[in-house]
């Protein structure tokens, strides 16, 4: 297959980035380095917080999209990085067992000025649990190499 380029990122295209299941002994390995808040590192804690259950640190639940988004997409991509995240919203609690799903929008596809060899995709991830409950929302530019610029 060859690689995507920013050609095969247009304004209005969806990406379907798979499923992940959220496991207990990830949610601690990730609070105990990054996070270690009582509600990520212990089940007792994290039913009696308003999580309800033992929780993924939110940061974790972005570092699980961002494997999504490389295993989907960005392996076979002439990905040139990103300028930062423009948003990050968690809507609901990730609970050790949730089966998460995500997708990638293109809200805005633009050729970049200072540097024609590259263009510039505005998008807007949206992760959802088993049940169909928003727990994510990103919005970030990804940088990708035109086509015929290699």
């Amino acid at each position: 297959m060859t690689s995507r380029a920013f050609e095969d990122f247009p304004a209005g295209a969806e990406f379907d980035l798979g499923t992940h299941r959220v496991v207990k002994d990830e949610i601690m390995a990730f609070a105990r380095a990054f996070d270690p808040q009582p509600f990520h590192l212990d089940e007792e804690a994290g039913r009696t917080s308003l999580l309800g259950g033992l929780a993924a640190s939110g940061w974790y639940t972005c570092s699980i999209l961002m494997r999504m988004t490389y295993d989907a997409l960005l392996y076979n991509t002439r990905s040139l990085g990103s300028p930062g995240v423009d948003r990050v919203k968690w809507g609901r609690p990730v609970l050790a067992g949730d089966i998460l799903k995500a997708r990638m929008h293109i809200v805005s596809a633009r050729i970049s000025k200072s540097r024609p060899d590259m263009g510039i995709a505005l998008c807007r991830f949206e992760m959802h649990n088993q049940r169909d409950e928003l727990v994510l929302v990103q919005e970030t530019s990804l940088l990708v190499e035109r086509r015929g610029s290699a």
